[in-house]
């Protein structure tokens, strides 16, 4: 039994290896550019437009709302990366009814590159937003002795990320494949459904978090007024 798609190797020479993970990767990473270009390139403000665009807005304002929701006042700014991680993890998802499929966000490799992109937009963002000098001081609070807590607490929030979306991603395919090896057809095609519901909400769960981080990043503390 396979426990992740980077067991699949399709070519290799020497040290090099192309396996199912980095694949599929930039397979869907090519799929979902291909798809953005070919839906966006006749946009229309008129009432009568096409299903995808009206899909598209459908998507891109849900996820403005959720934004928004959170804390982050402009989701604008914030809209590329945190819906492309959306997108991404729930497109690999929903994959996984095509035949020989294996979803990338099934090997740690992928989830861990995915929760390291959202520690490096955190200061990003933050920075952008307070200033450099700011930011950095936000790490001190209450007391520099907090310094290296504030430290920790980002990294392990990061393995956090990349080891949630690993273990349910994962989980849900070695399930499907134990009840497809012991049992007729009908519990693995309950449990594909399951899988899908189950990528779709760790693709929100996912981008929450990541918004939620953001959003603390971002958030500027206002000195308090002086009494008069």
């Amino acid at each position: 039994m396979r426990l992740s798609p980077d067991e699949i190797i399709f070519w290799q020479n020497g040290f090099f290896k192309l396996n199912a993970t980095i694949l599929f990767t930039w397979g869907l990473m090519l799929v979902l550019a291909i798809g953005a270009k070919l839906i966006t390139r006749h946009l229309s403000r008129d009432h009568q437009r096409s299903r995808w665009q009206n899909l598209l807005e459908i998507v891109v304002t849900n996820i403005e709302e959720q934004i928004e929701e959170v804390g982050l006042p402009q989701p604008r700014k914030y809209l590329p990366f945190l819906g492309t991680l959306f997108l991404f993890i729930a497109v690999a998802a929903l994959a996984t009814i095509l035949p020989g499929y294996e979803p990338p966000t099934g090997s740690l490799s992928t989830t861990a590159a995915l929760a390291l992109c959202v520690l490096v937009a955190v200061p990003v963002f933050g920075i952008q937003e307070q200033g450099v000098g700011s930011y950095f001081k936000s790490y001190m609070q209450p007391t520099f002795i907090m310094l290296p807590f504030n430290i920790i607490s980002e990294v392990s929030r990061t393995l956090a990320l990349a080891v949630r979306l690993f273990g349910n991603m994962m989980s849900g395919a070695m399930i499907i494949a134990i009840l497809l090896s012991i049992t007729p057809f009908l519990f693995p095609i309950v449990m594909t459904l399951l899988g899908l519901l189950t990528g779709m909400v760790q693709a929100y769960i996912f981008s929450i978090l990541a918004t939620v981080y953001i959003a603390a990043a971002t958030r500027v503390i206002k000195p308090r007024l002086e009494r008069t």
